[in-house]
């Protein structure tokens, strides 16, 4: 592409994107929690793997683990559906948060702040939590999706 000369080293602004989609495993259990002003907040992490075949013919695997944050009414769903194991489809976007731990050292990690989690494959790694689901609210029957909506805070408190 050839930029007119008149508009110099900046020929426009583009407006980023900050998409991420994922499908993985539950690495362990849910980890729900509440902020001091009573939103509910749930973490979890998801492993995915790719595998290929290096040049000696050996079979290679990597694994990524992608840490999830879920806010309001899907943090409440996610925690009492999501078990260890269980395959799930996230959307949402990167952030980066950055705190100073207990000897002041700048700790860093970057997150998947979700807006959608549709829970995929079946029951086997469910938890106790389930066991209780109502025919109505069982999520397993048919995988739903279940998004943050408006209101969903940016900010994570912790």
């Amino acid at each position: 592409m050839t930029l007119p000369k008149k508009l110099g080293k900046i020929p426009y602004i583009m407006a980023g994107i900050n998409k991420v989609t994922i499908i993985g495993n539950l690495g362990r259990d849910p980890e729900p929690r509440h902020t001091p002003q009573g939103m509910a907040v749930t973490t979890f992490s998801i492993a995915t793997s790719e595998s290929w075949t290096d040049k000696e013919g050996q079979k290679q695997e990597r694994t990524e683990w992608h840490r999830i944050v879920t806010w309001n009414k899907l943090a409440e769903l996610c925690a009492k559906y999501l078990a260890k194991g269980r395959q799930v489809y996230v959307e949402g976007k990167l952030q980066t948060r950055n705190w100073e731990d207990k000897e002041g050292n700048k700790r860093y990690t970057t997150e998947i702040v979700a807006n959608t989690v549709q829970f995929l494959g079946s029951n086997n790694g469910a938890n106790a939590n389930n066991s209780s689901s109502t025919q109505n609210d069982d999520p397993f029957g048919e995988p739903p999706s279940f998004n943050s909506g408006p209101g969903a805070s940016d900010e994570i408190p912790f």
